[in-house]
């Protein structure tokens, strides 16, 4: 069924992607600029916001509160659109919308690529058929329910040895101490940490119990086991795939230009450097930080890209300046279950300083940061600035594409 097209004289802005980078990019921006000029409307494929960084603990059985959306925008000037993005038309301006009542072409003047990432497919024989994942919440429901009904001392073995694998290991082996957890990585455990965070990571990994396979290449997944490259034979009833990140592949099928592997590659203000009138912020994004080093896909990384491109895109349409400013790294967090976590601090350019913190002060620092960042998630208009700007750049009059 067709609607009724209508006419807009705002600057319209789309963003794709309600995880931290687009959800904090169209809050800020809502706050920057006056709604009477700029209609800004976020799209995202399900109807809450899911706290990504709590996802290992949602697997391990703890319950997440669920955040609407639609709630958490309800008093403001960003309109939520609920829909899967099927492609993207950077030459036309459009997008192809899908929900359940069919598809929409919705018009942009500016688009905010925040897509993210999700598990990055492997190669590796048996990994779609017999492994977990804790990159997305269906993923990490499926993992929770498999997890609970597993008998005493059935073999968990989670491959991958980076933030993602090292925190699913720690949670579900203190939520199932029956359990008999693993973890399986290329190189040797929390190997890029300073010294000091490296012994505190063994000695948690000591404590529940956990084996690690250092300097392992896991080659072909089966139902009860993995193999490696070297011939060994790992015991798996359940294995979690925690071994890299994709991006969705929507920009690459374009003509935005991209890196080999999806990114949106971006200039010091996050637009496309092929397309001007496209922004991209986290994972989705190709982006240069402190020490000429690309930023690493992170929540880290995105709330401070979603700050800069917010503040960009405000400061272009209200005719000031747009801010330049590197951004750079300060620590990692990594939570070792509920009562321990490691704070690793780094160079701006993320290399491991010696000095760390860990324990239970640890545990509450990173706990903070992340109840901090998903508050101003949910109370986008008690964040500064509360100064709205009027748009100076001209705008004209763009009739919506009817929906088929």
């Amino acid at each position: 069924m067709n609607r009724t097209s209508r006419t807009s004289t705002k600057h319209r802005v789309v963003v794709l992607g309600a995880g931290y980078a687009g959800a904090i990019t169209a809050g800020r921006l809502a706050k920057r600029v006056h709604g009477d000029d700029v209609e800004i409307t976020l799209v995202n494929a399900e109807p809450d916001f899911v706290e990504r960084i709590r996802l290992h603990q949602l697997a391990a059985g703890q319950d997440l509160p669920r955040r609407p959306l639609r709630d958490i925008y309800a008093n403001t000037d960003v309109r939520v659109r609920i829909a899967r993005v099927a492609s993207v038309d950077a030459d036309r301006k459009t997008v192809e919308l899908i929900d359940e009542n069919g598809t929409e072409s919705l018009g942009y003047d500016t688009l905010v690529y925040a897509l993210g990432s999700t598990a990055a497919a492997s190669e590796v024989p048996g990994v779609a058929e017999y492994a977990h994942s804790v990159s997305g919440r269906q993923g990490a429901l499926r993992l929770r329910a498999r997890l609970a009904e597993a008998a005493p001392d059935t073999t968990v073995l989670i491959v991958g040895g980076g933030l993602t694998g090292i925190e699913a290991a720690a949670e579900i082996a203190e939520a199932y101490p029956t359990l008999r957890v693993a973890l399986a990585t290329r190189a040797g455990l929390g190997d890029w940490l300073g010294e000091k965070a490296r012994h505190h990571l063994r000695g948690a990994f000591a404590r529940f119990g956990i084996t690690v396979h250092e300097d392992t290449d896991v080659t072909a997944v089966e139902e009860d086991h993995v193999l490696t490259r070297s011939g060994e034979r790992i015991p798996a009833r359940i294995t979690v795939w925690a071994n890299g990140f994709a991006v969705h592949p929507i920009a690459a099928a374009g003509t935005l230009d991209v890196t080999d592997t999806g990114r949106i590659v971006v200039d010091a203000t996050l637009r496309s450097v092929s397309h001007p009138d496209v922004y991209a912020v986290g994972d989705a994004a190709y982006a240069i930080g402190a020490g000429g080093k690309p930023l690493r896909m992170s929540c880290a990384a995105a709330n401070p890209m979603a700050w800069l491109a917010a503040d960009g895109l405000a400061a272009r349409l209200t005719g000031r300046k747009a801010p330049q400013t590197e951004i750079g790294y300060r620590f990692q967090c990594i939570s070792l279950g509920r009562h321990d976590a490691i704070v690793q601090h780094v160079t701006p350019d993320d290399r491991p300083k010696p000095k760390a913190m860990t324990g239970r002060n640890a545990a509450r620092f990173k706990e903070m940061i992340c109840s901090a960042t998903t508050w101003s998630l949910g109370h986008p208009t008690n964040l500064m600035p509360s100064r709205r700007h009027r748009v100076t750049t001209p705008t004209t009059t763009h009739p919506e594409p009817a929906t088929a």
